[in-house]
């Protein structure tokens, strides 16, 4: 055990890679590392586009990352080999979100540093970059709170008579701006406003308010989170 752990915090300039312990601890390692990677994911993720099968591939990918990198240790030849065979291999699966690309690049990287034995490199690198991401999602760094629901209604009441909303609004809103307007015909208007509540919790007095509102045909909430992702 303690050679182990000698291994871990002093074993970035180790050379003996074809050892069987020594793969065996660089597959270890790795697979450890990509579990921290699946957690902070999962622990940091918020939009919709959620896969399972995303998650599992980030616990493999720096397993198989550390694998190749041990492979291609002192031998140029296995290199070029596997250089030749990535080259065939054609991912055809796109990531709609960069914060997905990210952590894949993060998982090769940390694949190649436990593949090169830079343990504690590696190590280090996967704890400091999980706090990274960590203090991103508690902190919310990047957002900005601008709305809380977006409020879809059709006015029947024409457009001259369009301001007795707003002390509706006013009364229920911190913020209120009107998002889109589209003509029925004769049928009225399709508006929709984003809207930051001044209470969250009583925003059914806001939909009960506007539908006893004249020129109100239609009233409905639809909160931010519920907004899917394109």
């Amino acid at each position: 055990m303690t050679e182990w752990v000698d291994m871990i915090l002093y074993g970035d300039f180790a050379s003996a890679m074809g050892a069987p312990q020594t793969v065996l601890m660089v597959m270890l390692l790795a697979f450890c590392v990509g579990h921290i990677i699946s957690w902070t994911y999962m622990l940091t993720h918020t939009s919709l586009s959620y896969s399972q099968m995303y998650v599992a591939s980030l616990v493999a990918v720096p397993v198989i990352v550390a694998l190749v990198m041990v492979l291609m240790a002192n031998n140029i030849v296995i290199a070029f080999g596997l250089l030749a065979v990535f080259a065939v291999v054609r991912f055809r699966n796109v990531l709609k979100d960069t914060r997905d690309t990210v952590f894949i690049l993060w998982a090769i990287v940390q694949g190649m540093a436990v593949g090169t034995m830079r343990f504690s490199t590696a190590v280090m690198g996967c704890l400091i970059v999980a706090l990274v991401f960590a203090y991103l999602r508690f902190t919310s760094f990047g957002s900005r709170h601008r709305y809380d629901v977006v409020l879809s209604l059709h006015w029947t009441g024409g457009p001259d008579t369009l301001a007795s909303l707003r002390p509706i609004l006013r009364r229920h809103a911190v913020r209120s701006k009107l998002a889109s307007q589209r003509s029925s015909g004769d049928e009225g208007m399709d508006l929709s406003y984003r809207i930051l509540l001044r209470d969250p919790g009583r925003s059914r007095e806001l939909i009960t308010e506007l539908q006893k509102t004249a020129g109100v045909a239609h009233a409905s909430l639809y909160h931010k989170e519920d907004e899917s992702e394109i």
